[in-house]
């Protein structure tokens, strides 16, 4: 009988809630672009340079992108899951 007590007492929760799992793969897809919009803009020919390395998207946007989703990321960790919406203190 103390055994059953105990396993209904210690039942398994998830840490994280839906919300939670919604906003981390919002921060991912956020880093995620961010890295491929960084990708490219080199030479084949090492002797050859090319100014494109330089352009805002590399530049400005992507490190932009891959901050926001970082901060998405903080966001969805701090978030609480129990916290109801509706009821007021």
């Amino acid at each position: 009988m103390g055994e059953k007590k105990r396993k209904q007492q210690s039942q398994e929760e998830f840490m994280f809630g839906k919300k939670n799992y919604k906003w981390l793969f919002i921060g991912l897809g956020f880093i995620a672009l961010g890295f491929i919009l960084m990708a490219g803009g080199g030479s084949d020919d090492p002797n050859v340079f090319d100014n494109s390395i330089f352009s805002w998207r590399r530049i400005r946007l992507a490190p932009t992108l891959v901050l926001i989703g970082f901060g998405i990321q903080v966001y969805a960790i701090l978030l609480n899951p129990n916290k109801d919406s509706n009821s007021k203190k």
